[in-house]
């Protein structure tokens, strides 16, 4: 016989079992606290500057990331590193951002004019 829930049951089961609910190994380091973390593993450092993983270690292997602190054999980027090497990103290699003048190539292909955007 299935157990019969009344809707405020529901609701409190919800909110404390629902998707929102970190995992239990973040639970015991979560403090509800608004603030960005310091050090950031390599999953996060690339999140936090938007790009993927592989990217960003990739850029760190070529020396235009900081190298990471090691702590208790973690490695840990300094988040205020990371914003000074990513200010110097484009300066330092000559690449620049798209123009929006340049055309889709794809849209070159199927012969559409992208210009009547």
């Amino acid at each position: 016989m299935p157990v019969i829930r009344l809707p405020q049951q529901r609701r409190r089961e919800r909110d404390t079992i629902g998707p929102t609910t970190p995992p239990p190994t973040a639970a015991k380091l979560a403090d509800r606290l608004a603030y960005p973390p310091r050090g950031l593993r390599a999953p996060r450092a690339a999140a936090y500057l938007g790009m993927s993983e592989s990217s960003f270690l990739t850029l760190v292997a070529e020396g235009r990331m900081p190298r990471p602190k090691r702590v208790k054999g973690m490695n840990i980027w300094d988040r205020v590193a990371l914003d000074r090497s990513f200010e110097r990103l484009g300066a330092d290699t000559g690449d620049e951002p798209l123009s929006p003048q340049r055309r889709n190539t794809a849209d070159q292909a199927m012969g559409l004019d992208t210009d009547d955007y």
